[in-house]
């Protein structure tokens, strides 16, 4: 996966501040999170790509 699908995964733009990015985050994992959507196997991989996408944006040096 590309940063740019992290971006858009996220619904945020590439000069979104740490603040913005933690709130598209939070509403995007509890959109997809496996207790929200039991037995929805497609909801549980969006909700660990959506993970690892705030994993590399919220890191400088992976963002950059």
């Amino acid at each position: 996966m590309s940063k740019a699908d992290y971006y858009e995964l996220l619904g945020v733009s590439k000069d979104v501040d740490e603040k913005a990015l933690k709130s598209a985050f939070r509403k995007a994992a509890m959109q997809y999170h496996p207790d929200r959507n039991p037995g929805d196997a497609e909801a549980e991989k969006k909700f660990k790509e959506i993970g690892e996408a705030y994993e590399v944006l919220k890191d400088p040096e992976k963002r950059a």
